[in-house]
């Protein structure tokens, strides 16, 4: 691995350790939102009504999912995109300060907003200036962006395994979101001093950089020709998988809802399903959200070399929609875990040991990486040009209101926990099946000749 990275321009490390910074972040601020908000305040948080933590929780994660196509589109057309990145980090910086020194919930929409536009400044922007410091071989582009995948999960284990425990050992919810803005502010100086690394790569907007293609300059001919049967059965087997990625990002978010309030512990803001004591310390329920990173970095090597092994047997590699499904149906195990927990709390009157936290965080982790790489190589691979930029749009659209959703659904859902969690269990598990059971076809209709 170290070798590979010394193969590497520079400027490719700055691009994926910007990333960690703002991953660290992200995601110790927006597991300590979900929390901070319904503590009481001599507890060091708002005290606002626990149905708020998720609605909060739900909000940050929406809108960071729809602003970067903003950003984007800011990037390709008018400004240079290496000067939004720093300009974004600046405005993360000044939301994580914002609720920081929160007295009342203005100062926690404040932090939404400031971290939602600033995402859309930096998350595209980077990956798009790292993109185009190498060759544009696939095979080149596909480890670096695996390479940084591994930044953004380093980023994102550090935070929620260490800098919560400020939180959660100290009870300085304040002081960590603090130290959010900080490493927002190191991440700007350190963007800083790597722009002379990056070449020239994001000095110009996107569009007018001589190695993107110039879209304007497409064959209008083409453009104007009715889709074959071949791209009409494209289009429709994308938006049938994009509704399942609305589907599966929807519960895969909400499923960290009950995590917290309902199997997390009374110190903070949950119910006390589950014991999280490791001797007298007791863990962080970020940890659940460590675990996910941690799994995803051992995850990534390890199921690429199996893939790689599987695709040289007799049998073949697994096909991506076979992938796709069992991601799927292993989220519904994941919720059934939780359904599991609930009942033998509810029987017992005991905390359920954290061995069904352990089972929850693997399902939805294993479930993740074989989910995710669906979204944009699929559509990448298989839209109608014409219609690519629409169909790539489509993906993060649906998760965005996915993750609108799941704060409102969780709340609606809590007040008859077991069977409503066990409807959600059924559905998602039913979808995969389906899926499963329709691989074949799907994959006729995407590869099948044109009439």
């Amino acid at each position: 691995m170290l070798q590979q990275l010394k193969k590497f321009p520079f400027g490719f490390i700055v691009c994926c350790l910007s990333f960690t910074f703002e991953r660290l972040a992200y995601y110790t601020g927006k597991w300590g939102i979900a929390i901070f908000v319904v503590l009481e305040a001599a507890n060091g948080g708002l005290g606002l009504d626990r149905a708020m933590g998720p609605i909060f929780s739900a909000q940050i994660v929406a809108w960071t999912y729809i602003t970067p196509i903003i950003g984007g589109y800011i990037a390709d057309r008018w400004i240079s995109p290496r000067w939004l990145v720093p300009f974004g980090e600046l405005l993360m910086a000044a939301g994580w300060f914002s609720i920081a020194f929160a007295k009342s919930p203005t100062g926690v929409w404040l932090c939404v907003i400031l971290v939602a536009v600033g995402t859309g400044f930096f998350k595209g922007n980077v990956s798009g200036i790292n993109g185009r410091q190498f060759a544009s071989d696939k095979a080149t582009l596909t480890t670096a962006f695996s390479f940084q995948y591994m930044f953004v999960n380093v980023g994102s284990f550090i935070g929620t395994t260490f800098i919560t425990l400020i939180a959660t050992v100290y009870g300085q919810y304040r002081t960590m979101f603090i130290i959010c803005a900080v490493a927002m502010v190191v991440d700007v100086l350190w963007w800083l001093f790597g722009m002379k690394y990056l070449g020239d790569a994001g000095k110009r907007p996107f569009k007018v950089d001589n190695r993107v293609e110039d879209v304007d300059n497409a064959d209008e001919e083409a453009d104007l020709a009715p889709l074959t049967k071949l791209e009409r059965n494209r289009v429709t087997a994308i938006v049938v998988l994009t509704f399942l990625s609305g589907l599966f990002w929807l519960f895969w978010y909400l499923l960290y809802m009950p995590v917290y309030y309902e199997f997390g512990p009374a110190a903070q803001g949950g119910m006390g399903w589950a014991n999280w004591n490791l001797g007298s310390f007791e863990m962080p329920t970020a940890w659940f959200d460590s675990s996910n990173a941690l799994l995803c970095i051992i995850l990534a090597p390890t199921l690429a070399a199996f893939w790689l092994k599987l695709s040289k047997s007799k049998r073949g590699d697994l096909s991506m929609l076979t992938k796709t499904a069992l991601g799927i149906m292993l989220l519904g195990l994941g919720i059934a875990a939780m359904v599991l927990g609930a009942i033998v709390y509810k029987n017992t009157g005991r905390p359920v040991g954290i061995w069904i936290i352990i089972l929850t965080s693997l399902c939805c982790s294993v479930g993740e990486m074989l989910f995710s790489p669906l979204g944009n190589s699929f559509i990448s691979e298989y839209a109608p040009k014409k219609y690519l930029g629409t169909l790539l749009g489509l993906w993060p659209f649906i998760i965005f209101f996915a993750g609108l959703a799941y704060g409102p659904l969780y709340n609606a859902m809590r007040v008859n926990f077991i069977s409503s969690f066990t409807i959600a269990a059924i559905i998602i598990f039913a979808a995969g099946f389906v899926l499963l059971a329709f691989v074949k076809k799907f994959e006729r209709m995407i590869d099948g000749p044109t009439e």
